[in-house]
């Protein structure tokens, strides 16, 4: 187990910088979460309900109403007209286009004030005038967007602002049977035969001039990106933080502690420790290594995957076999923290 000799300030940086990390923008630990695969698996129904909120209304788009003490107009299909409105019962002619879902909401919430005392109202788009794309994950501005005439990947990406800086440079697009198969080679059926899916490079994409992945879009495409997969280095090393793999699936030792800037005079470079996540569990493993001989050459580097800690000891009083051989994360690392300090 981890030795009362490393400092508690060390054990909280650590469990603090890999929970802060991941709990970002409001986003689960991807150790515990089912990911963007399972994600961009939902029909388009549920993705939809995802980004309703967000979705900028459009004449022609046809909405459902749901007003509690208002039965005029609750669970009734309306038609936005070419004006931009809805001509409502009891709440008259309501500016709809060019709101967002949640915007018109609360103007209907308002109007409603006069004839219900608490109003509750929910609006749900059951059908676009334009047939829509979902940009689902760490996109700029994420949503439900018009997929009018021939758009191809690029040009949709360029129109929701492309992706944010934490975003991982892989994209992934999910299509529905009914569309066809994504024409390109990687896609893959699902198990169900529901909808096709596939991985795409942004390198690809930027690097070349008219790249086969960027393929023409089809009405209910699904297009999702995941935050970047990011490597944990903690403990007697220049700089502590979190490095983004980027586009690569793995990290070597040693390129992590160069990102790191190396090690503090203090560490003790014979016995590091990796912690990783052990697959469908809420534990980590030890992988104890030698850096001093990686670094002469006598051992093989060690590649870091996704989520790894990689912790460099001080060189006094901190031995291979006190490091915790399976960290319980529990709901979040912050149960580390808590076993640890009791150890």
């Amino acid at each position: 187990m981890i030795s009362s000799r490393v400092s508690l300030s060390t054990i909280v940086m650590l469990s603090g910088l890999v929970w802060g990390q991941a709990h970002q923008a409001g986003l689960p630990a991807r150790a515990e979460t089912v990911g963007a695969a399972s994600q961009t698996a939902l029909d388009a129904r549920s993705v939809a309900d995802q980004l309703r909120p967000n979705y900028v209304l459009h004449t022609s788009d046809q909405v459902l109403i749901r007003a509690a003490g208002i039965a005029d107009i609750s669970e009734k299909p309306f038609l936005i007209d070419g004006d931009g409105f809805v001509e409502l019962p009891t709440l008259g002619r309501v500016k709809a286009a060019g709101l967002t879902v949640q915007q018109f909401e609360e103007a209907l919430v308002k109007l409603s004030r006069e004839f219900v005392r608490e109003p509750q109202v929910t609006v749900t788009v059951v059908q676009f005038s334009n047939e829509p794309v979902f940009f689902v994950g760490a996109f700029k501005t994420p949503g439900i967007y018009p997929l009018a005439g021939r758009r191809t990947l690029i040009e949709m990406m360029a129109a929701v602002g492309g992706l944010m800086p934490n975003a991982s440079r892989r994209i992934k697009i999910t299509r529905r049977k009914e569309s066809g198969l994504l024409p390109l080679s990687s896609a893959v059926v699902a198990a169900d035969g529901s909808s096709s899916s596939v991985e795409i490079s942004m390198a690809r994409l930027r690097d070349n001039l008219n790249p086969a992945e960027d393929i023409v879009l089809q009405p209910f495409d699904v297009i999702s990106v995941e935050r970047a997969e990011l490597i944990y280095v903690s403990g007697e090393v220049v700089k502590v933080g979190a490095f983004e793999l980027q586009e690569r699936e793995s990290m070597s030792v040693l390129q992590a502690l160069t990102q790191a800037g190396g090690l503090n005079p203090s560490a003790n470079s014979k016995q590091v420790f990796i912690l990783r996540p052990i697959l469908n569990t809420s534990r980590r493993a030890e992988i104890s290594l030698n850096l001093k001989r990686i670094l002469s050459s006598e051992d093989a580097d060690v590649p870091l995957l996704p989520n790894d800690v990689l912790y460099v000891p001080k060189s006094r009083g901190v031995k291979g076999k006190d490091l915790l051989y399976a960290v319980p994360l529990g709901a979040t690392v912050l149960t580390a923290v808590s076993y640890l300090i009791l150890r």
